[in-house]
């Protein structure tokens, strides 16, 4: 089979990634203003009212920003891109920029178990992506040059990993009991934090 012809260096397809993602990034706060004109009591209750919308936020900050720095390490050691990569890369991005609606439903419907569903299948998704991605460069030594692997790259992979199989299993949980799968979520705050002391340790 023949190689697929390398298109260039990763560098405008890691400035479009770094853009798609801080634009993601930004959607995410337009859903949280205040009202102008509130009386005292009003205005409390609004700022009661934007809770929801502040937790979906800060779920999403964290899986964004996740993925982002996950695709910064895919790429660390990658010296040229081909046809492929730049595909999935894409599709990875296109998913990423989706994540405000998601999101949207989640603040403003977060009762509702198909919001978890929808927001889970998001993530899980975009997860899946950059799995395939991780696995394509694998398979593409050539898109490296001399450089080999770094271990932090295979750390990364399975932190998507862990963070796909979170997410998927939230889908039956959330049709079985509910809005209350989103708790599963917490499972990774441990995991991760435990992939980022080994990755310290590993480029220590």
């Amino acid at each position: 089979m023949r190689n697929p012809t390398p298109e260039g260096g990763p560098e405008r397809l890691l400035a479009l990634a770094d853009g798609v993602f801080a634009i993601a990034i930004t959607l995410l706060v337009l859903d949280l203003s205040v009202p102008q004109g509130l009386r005292s009591g009003e205005y409390l209750e609004a700022l009661r009212g934007l809770l929801p919308n502040l937790g979906a936020y800060a779920i999403s900050l964290f899986v964004l920003a996740g993925f982002w720095r996950g695709h910064r390490a895919l790429f660390r050691t990658v010296r040229q891109v081909d046809g492929q990569v730049i595909s999935l890369t894409v599709l990875g991005l296109g998913l990423a920029a989706l994540l405000p609606f998601p999101t949207a439903l989640l603040s403003e419907y977060g009762d509702e178990r198909a919001s978890v569903v929808i927001y889970a299948t998001a993530v899980a998704s975009l997860g899946g992506v950059h799995l395939a991605l991780a696995a394509l460069l694998a398979r593409r030594p050539w898109l490296r040059g001399d450089a080999a692997p770094a271990r932090d790259e295979t750390l990364s992979a399975i932190d998507l990993g862990v963070t796909v199989a979170v997410f998927l299993v939230t889908i039956p949980l959330a049709l079985l009991i509910g809005p209350a799968a989103m708790w599963w979520w917490l499972v990774l705050i441990p995991v991760k934090a435990w992939l980022g002391r080994r990755e310290e340790s590993a480029s220590g």
